[in-house]
C-alpha cells in the first residue's frame, strides 16, 4: 500500500482477518476500500471479539444463515481506530471528525431516510447495516472505511482498552435506561461475561448496589472485583426479590432465572441474545406479577455518554481483557475466547501487529 501523507487516501492492498468457512479463519490480502462521499478511512488500533464473532466463526449466526454475511467475512464490530484520510473533497477534516482523531464506530449504520429514521428510531432503520456483521466490512483489518456521521471521537482520558469496550457498554446503558434503573433499587445481573461485568459497573453507579448470578468462578471473582454486593450460582438468588434484572448471559435457562428472581412490578432488560428458544415460559405468571420485559437491541444513541463515563472513571477496562493478540494470531484469539479458564472475558486483536 502507499500513503504519502495523512490527507491522502492509501491505495493498493491491506491485510484483513476473515472467516472463510465455518471454523476456518485466514489472513487475506484485500483492496484498500476506495474513497466514498462522506466517509473517512480509519486504521483500527484494537478490535474486541465477542460471542457474536464466535457465531460467525461457527456459521451459526443468523447473518450467515440468511445470507447477509457470506464468506469470506471480515468481522470486527467492537473497535477503536485512528482517522488517516478524510472524506473526498475535505482537507484534513470532515465536520466533527479530523484526520488524526481516535474514534469508535457505531455498529449500526442507519440510512437516515426511512420511516424509522425520520421518527428518531435509528436502530429500527429499514436499511440498516452493521459493521462486521452484514453490509459493512468489519474492523479486523489494516483499514476500515466508515461514514463520518457514524463515529464518535475518543477523549484523551480514555485509552484503547476502554475505547474498544464502548460498543458493548452502549447496549448495557440503553438497557438500564429502558428499565429506569434508579438509586435504591434492588438490581440483579445474570451473567459474568463482558456485558455482565459492564452491567455490574453501571448498575452500581445508578442503583448503588448490585447482585450477580454466574456459572464460573473466574467470572464471579471478576464481578466481586467490579463491586458486586453478593454473588450467586444459578438458583441461589432470592426469588421475587429484584426491581431490575439484567439478563446478560444469552443462555436460554437464564431467562427463566430472570423471571424467577424479578419482584412484582419489576423490569427485565434482556441484553444477552439467546441462540435457542426459551421453552415453558409461564406467561400468566409474568402478567399477574406485572413484570415488564425489554428486549434491548442496541444503544445507538449512547456512544458519547459511555465515552464520558469511561473518561470520568465510572467505567473501567481493568480486569476485563484476557489478551491482545496480533492480527495474524486470529485463530489463537478465537481459541482463547472459547477457553473457559481464561482470566478475563474479553479477547482482542491489534491490526497494527501483523
Amino acid at each position: 500500500m502507499t500513503l504519502r501523507n495523512t490527507d491522502q487516501w492509501p491505495t493498493g492492498t491491506m491485510r484483513a482477518a476473515a472467516v472463510v468457512a465455518p471454523g476456518v479463519t485466514e489472513i487475506l490480502e484485500l483492496p484498500v476500500p476506495p474513497p466514498a462521499p462522506g466517509e473517512v478511512l480509519i486504521a483500527p488500533l484494537r478490535v474486541g471479539l465477542c460471542g457474536t464473532d464466535l457465531e460467525l466463526l461457527h456459521g451459526t449466526a443468523s447473518y450467515v444463515r440468511d445470507g447477509r454475511a457470506p464468506y469470506p467475512h471480515v468481522f470486527g464490530h467492537e473497535w477503536v481506530g485512528r482517522v488517516v484520510a478524510p472524506a473526498p473533497g475535505r482537507s484534513g477534516t470532515d465536520g466533527r471528525i479530523t484526520v488524526g482523531d481516535r474514534v469508535v464506530g457505531h455498529t449500526m449504520i442507519s440510512c437516515g431516510d426511512c420511516r424509522a429514521c425520520h421518527r428518531g428510531r435509528r436502530n429500527e432503520c429499514a436499511r440498516l447495516r452493521e459493521v462486521g456483521l452484514y453490509g459493512q466490512q468489519g474492523a479486523a483489518a489494516q483499514y476500515l472505511r466508515m461514514p463520518a456521521r457514524a463515529l464518535s471521537v475518543v477523549p484523551d482520558a480514555v485509552d484503547d482498552a476502554a475505547a474498544a469496550l464502548v460498543e458493548p457498554a452502549v447496549t448495557v446503558l440503553e438497557g438500564l435506561d429502558r428499565v429506569r434503573c434508579s438509586p435504591g433499587e434492588r438490581v440483579l445481573v445474570i451473567g459474568t461475561g463482558t456485558i455482565g461485568l459492564l452491567a455490574v459497573q453501571l448498575g452500581r453507579r445508578l442503583a448503588g448496589k448490585v447482585d450477580v448470578v454466574g456459572v464460573d468462578a473466574a467470572g464471579l471473582d471478576g464481578a466481586h472485583t467490579m463491586g458486586a454486593h453478593r454473588c450467586f450460582r444459578p438458583g441461589e438468588a432470592p426469588a421475587g426479590h429484584y426491581d431490575v434484572v439484567v439478563e446478560a448471559s444469552g443462555a436460554g435457562a437464564a431467562f427463566h432465572e430472570a423471571l424467577r428472581t424479578t419482584a412484582v412490578g419489576g423490569r427485565i432488560a434482556a441484553v444477552g441474545v439467546a441462540a435457542e428458544a426459551v421453552d415453558a415460559v409461564h406467561v400468566g405468571d409474568l402478567v399477574l406479577r406485572g413484570i415488564t420485559v425489554h428486549g434491548i437491541r442496541h444503544g445507538l444513541d449512547q456512544y458519547d455518554r459511555v465515552l464520558q463515563l469511561f473518561a470520568d472513571g465510572a467505567l473501567t477496562a481493568t480486569g476485563m481483557v484476557a489478551a491482545v493478540l496480533p492480527l495474524d494470531r486470529v485463530t489463537d484469539a478465537f481459541r482463547l475466547l472459547q477457553d473457559p479458564s481464561r482470566t478475563a472475558p474479553k479477547v482482542a486483536l491489534d491490526p497494527r501487529a501483523v
